[in-house]
């Protein structure tokens, strides 16, 4: 099963990427497929499209800044790839429920997309 290695290779590629800019020219290249088919092809064995994915996980990398660091928000915002904060605010409260400056109180709870890796089994 090569290409299951090959798209947990890609995975690996984003997730060292979450606070750059992600090509999926390039994650495709890992994948040794078309961007058109990696992409389809995520979203279908994730069930989540891949922007989405790259999106929650940001969110909660981000969310694990705010409580972490002393980071200003408007500095975690542009490091996830948010050109504002009203951009980040609004996606970050759609994820999390409650906004980056109420997630800095220690304690809040907030949720967490975990990183998504690739099996097959066959039974």
């Amino acid at each position: 099963m090569e290409w299951i290695s090959r798209l947990n290779e890609a995975v690996a590629y984003i997730e060292q990427n979450l606070d750059k800019e992600i090509s999926y020219d390039k994650a495709a290249q890992i994948a040794c497929c078309s961007t058109f088919h990696f992409i389809r092809m995520f979203s279908y064995i994730a069930d989540v499209p891949l922007s989405e994915y790259i999106r929650r996980r940001r969110l909660t990398l981000a969310a694990f800044d705010l409580q972490h660091s002393d980071d200003k928000i408007v500095d975690i915002a542009l490091k996830y790839g948010y050109d504002s904060p009203t951009a980040f605010n609004r996606a970050f409260h759609n994820v999390h429920g409650i906004s980056p400056m109420a997630a800095r109180k220690q304690g809040v709870p907030m949720k967490a997309y975990p990183r998504i890796s690739f099996k097959f089994i066959i039974k």
